[in-house]
């Protein structure tokens, strides 16, 4: 079952009471305690509103989908915000060629974006490492959902947001709402469309959010107009994802989401001015859970009732002092397993009086709802018990409303729970009792000549404070009531008669059982609240333990080490650590080989099946439980990173403390292990960059020291004069030789050190105002020689404007393109070359076609790619020419296209984007 739509409403309070079975309640603690905030959620308040104080702010443009102008009104805002005196720079903006969001760019200071080639495609990504070091006030981030592209340092964009955020840049960015991760599985229902990419709730419930809402109406008005996407894909978009029914759900989950995230933020508020509230800003329901059989129903009867209101709930166990036995154990983890598979959320408290636990968890969470059960049952107790409780979460829980829900017969009754916990010790512990009262007595017939009955009395009473102090509190009332008969029968006058003569004497044994019962009440009682409390400090110092153990680990050996060896002391049990493969984005078939627990096939099919589903399996779970294992897939930033398994040496259930420690361990190990992979990838992108430099510095070295010997070559050969040659006859042609082959030296290594300019990111353009016109002539003298014998058919528009480029590295660009035609056409094979301007999109567009024989069967999908030469190419040339020419037009921002010519042969097309000229230049050219 999906978990519902959470709207602005807020958690339904149900409070299982079902006669049989039911909760009951312990005697009162002081009434204050339910006035005093929850010290754990006040600390998490200021901690985090500390945090925040460090980090920057994020705020968050959030749409129901693509065209309700996200980007738009985000560069609105950043623009409001450099009026206001702030640096703001652009990280990554998206126009997509949309004539008013470039508009808005305009004026705004940009970081160069970073290329990274991947599977011979050059890829545009953000570069963090520059905007960290420019450290604005504001940086504009787009598309927060977006996936690096490999080799960079994070694999999702929403990490590098959060290391602005953590360096103190504030960021302001654009999301879709089905990327948001709660969110995606609703999404893909509706529409039917997958979802791939996410960002983590918890990085939304951080940054401020500002809806830009938009009617279905207006959004596919839009549509049609083109200002979505162009004709064929919006016709494409309206008939599949753009459908108005999807449209307005869509609409209604970012609405909800919104007011959701304002109820959370009044939470917060209350928590930190400890208002008791509750602020009925809208619903919200708790079911309180324990191990009654009657909690199953009343959490699907909350999970109803949630989804008719459209709101969030949360179950609530109240942890007394008792320990719980080993059926009530599996009951209970069987309740939670169930609340957080319906989409419910867990909240615990530890009280010794279940309405005062429950009533301040229900103030905490904002409640407005409580769900009780009905009060049913059989005997007088029961009843009066069920109603006690009703009555006292009626009276106390003040302006929360309660619901009174029955539920009998849904579940089978259990043993009902022993309101005192008489039985709670095992048989033996009330035989030693007996006989300690019974040996007492015996010393104490001894002693009565010296010792008055009053006197005798007293030492019962001392032996029933030390018998507290090791027995249970059902032997402690049984040896009040067997020592107050004894020393009746025994020492009372009249002696070895049972009854109370004399107002003395009555006074004096009720006195002295009304003592004992409480003494050994409240010393059992202690002793209970001791053992909880250790229980607990166990829990924690374990935790500590495994924290500060792994702090210190540096490598993942060390981790995984430290883990098995940890958790195998801890829990008394083989370990078994699987960690993710990233090469096959699924689970190593092995365990590390520091594991204790040594698997079979069967038991890594259901480590497995944890690390892709995302939830336990194995042993005391319901997947899978006849495993020898119990498996926690380790969750990171919403992934699975690896498993954990273990096998428990001793044949027991796992208890609810177990579970709830295990469970915090594996998710300390999760972030411990995800850390640890963030540093591998950055080591080695530090590393694939620094090779990357040396290379470049490499060849740049070398293209450098090749151009003077060929300079020296080429000046010597032409400075030959012209009686010299005619006297070398035939061996002219040497000279020839030479000279061509110092040309295409030459032009080889300006075009290594062109590419090892354009890879290292670095070079600024020289940008001024050409004519389209002297940019074909110049190229057309460069490549005379080469073009010898082929007829060129150019065409330049006669109202073609100025155009702003670096002219040589163009001119260089151009001419790369033409002898590529020279190079893989046929002698005599006719060339074109036009240069026009394409109104619609403000581009100077150049075309070289060529007759040959075009671009073969896979279309020239890496024609671009460096050093990559076509299977029928002449021998000659590195490769490097067309990866040049696109790394000069996309330097210029434009793009570079390749395609098979109608009739046979090729034509690659250069963009380049057109400027308004000024005045200046204008008249210029005139």
């Amino acid at each position: 079952m999906e978990a519902p739509a959470r709207g602005g409403g807020a958690p339904l309070l149900v409070l299982l009471e079902g006669g049989r079975g039911g909760c009951y309640s312990s005697p009162r603690m002081p009434a204050q305690s339910d006035e005093r905030p929850n010290p754990d959620s006040l600390l998490a308040v200021i901690s985090k509103e500390e945090a925040e104080k460090r980090r920057g702010n994020l705020k968050i443009f959030l749409g129901m989908c693509p065209g309700v102008g996200k980007t738009f009104t985000m560069l609105q805002a950043a623009r409001v915000e450099q009026a206001n005196g702030r640096d703001v720079v652009i990280g990554y903006v998206e126009t997509h060629g949309r004539k008013e969001t470039e508009a808005l760019v305009e004026g705004l200071a940009k970081i160069p974006r970073r290329l990274v080639e991947y599977r011979g495609l050059r890829l545009e990504e953000m570069d963090l490492d520059a905007l960290l070091e420019r450290r604005p006030h504001l940086a504009v981030v787009d598309e927060l959902a977006h996936s690096n592209a490999p080799g960079s340092r994070h694999p999702k964009r929403y990490q590098d947001v959060e290391e602005l955020l953590e360096a103190g840049i504030d960021v302001f960015t654009t999301l879709n709402v089905q990327h948001i991760e709660s969110r995606t599985d609703t999404v893909q229902q509706i529409t039917g469309a997958p979802v791939q990419e996410t960002v983590p709730d918890r990085f939304v419930d951080l940054a401020e959010i500002e809806v830009i809402d938009l009617s279905a109406e207006d959004l596919l008005k839009r549509l049609s107009e083109g200002k979505v996407y162009i004709p064929d894909r919006a016709r494409a978009a309206a008939l599949h994802f753009f459908r108005e029914g999807n449209l307005r759900a869509l609409r209604e989950i970012v609405l909800r989401l919104a007011a959701e995230k304002a109820g959370k933020d009044v939470h917060e508020y209350m928590q930190l001015m400890h208002v008791l509230g509750p602020w009925k800003t809208g619903h919200r329901l708790m079911v309180a859970v324990s191990a009654s059989p009657f909690s199953e129903p009343l959490i699907r009867w909350t999970r109803r009732l949630a989804d008719s209101l459209g709101c969030p709930w949360v179950a609530a166990y109240v942890e007394s002092i008792h320990p719980l036995s080993t059926e009530e154990e599996a009951r209970l983890g069987h309740h939670l397993d169930l609340v957080r598979r319906l989409g419910g959320e867990v909240a615990t408290a530890t009280d010794d009086d279940l309405v005062c636990g429950l009533v301040r968890v229900a103030r905490q969470h904002n409640v407005t709802q409580i769900v009780f059960g009905k009060p049913g049952g059989r005997g007088l107790l029961n009843r009066l018990r069920s109603h006690s409780l009703l009555d006292r979460l009626a009276r106390e829980s003040g302006e929360i409303d309660l619901h009174i829900v029955r539920v009998e017969g849904e579940a089978k009754p259990a043993r009902s729970p022993n309101r005192w916990h008489l039985v709670e010790s095992p048989g033996s512990s009330y035989g030693v009792t007996a006989a300690v009262v019974f040996g007492l007595s015996f010393l104490n017939l001894a002693l009565h000549h010296w010792l008055g009955s009053r006197s005798i009395g007293l030492i019962y009473l001392l032996a029933i404070v030390l018998l507290a102090l090791f027995v249970g509190r059902g032997p402690v009332l049984f040896a009040a009531f067997l020592s107050a008969v004894l020393w009746d029968f025994f020492f009372l006058s009249p002696r070895f008669t049972l009854g109370v003569f004399g107002f003395d004497n009555g006074i004096m044994v009720g006195t002295y059982l009304v003592v004992a019962l409480v003494l050994g009440q409240f010393i059992a009682r202690a002793r209970a609240q001791e053992k909880a409390e250790r229980r607990r400090e166990q829990r924690v110092t374990a935790l500590y333990l495994l924290t500060q153990e792994l702090s210190s680990a540096t490598v993942m050996d060390d981790i995984v080490s430290r883990v098995v060896e940890h958790v195998g002391r801890t829990f008394h049990a083989e370990v078994a650590f699987f960690l993710a493969n990233p090469m096959e984005k699924g689970l190593y078939s092995v365990p590390h080989w520091a594991s204790s627990f040594r698997v079979s096939e069967r038991e890594v099919a259901v480590a497995r099946w944890a690390f892709e589903n995302v939830r336990p399996s194995g042993r005391f779970t319901d997947n899978l439980p006849l495993s020898q294992g119990h498996y926690i897939p380790l969750v990171s930033s919403g992934n699975a990173v690896g498993v954990l398994g273990v096998r428990f040496l001793e044949e027991k259930t796992l208890t609810f403390d177990q579970k709830t420690l295990l469970q915090a361990c594996a998710n300390q190990i999760a972030l411990v292990v995800d850390r640890q992979n963030l540093c591998e990838v950055a080591e080695h992108s530090r590393l694939a960059a620094e090779s990357e430099r040396l290379s470049q510095t490499l060849l740049n070295s070398i293209s450098h020291e090749m151009r003077t010997p060929l300079a020296v070559i080429t000046a010597a050969v032409s400075s030959l004069p012209a009686e010299s040659r005619r006297k070398l006859g035939s061996e002219e042609v040497y000279l020839e030789e030479i000279a061509s082959a110092s040309t295409r030296m030459n032009r080889l290594v300006e075009n290594l050190l062109d590419m090892a300019r354009l890879s290292s990111g670095h070079f600024k353009l020289k940008k001024e105002w050409c004519d389209g016109k002297d940019l074909v002539n110049a190229t057309l003298r460069d490549t005379e020689k080469e073009l010898k014998g082929r007829e060129v058919e150019v065409r330049v528009s006669s109202d073609l404007p100025l155009v702003r480029i670096d002219f040589p590295l163009v001119q260089q660009a151009l001419t790369n393109l033409l002898l590529n035609a020279a190079m893989h056409t046929p002698p005599a094979t006719p060339v074109a070359l036009t240069v026009e301007e394409d109104r619609s999109r403000q581009e100077m567009v150049v075309r070289v076609s060529d007759r040959g024989p075009g671009l073969g069967p896979d279309g020239g999908s890496h024609l671009f790619d460096k050093f990559y030469r076509g299977s029928g190419a002449p021998p000659g040339g590195t490769g490097l020419g067309l990866s040049i020419v696109k790394g000069v037009v996309e330097a210029h921002g434009g793009r570079v296209e390749a395609a098979n010519r109608p009739g046979g042969g090729a034509v690659f097309s250069l963009f380049f984007p057109l400027e308004r000229v000024p005045e200046a230049a204008a008249s210029t050219k005139g």
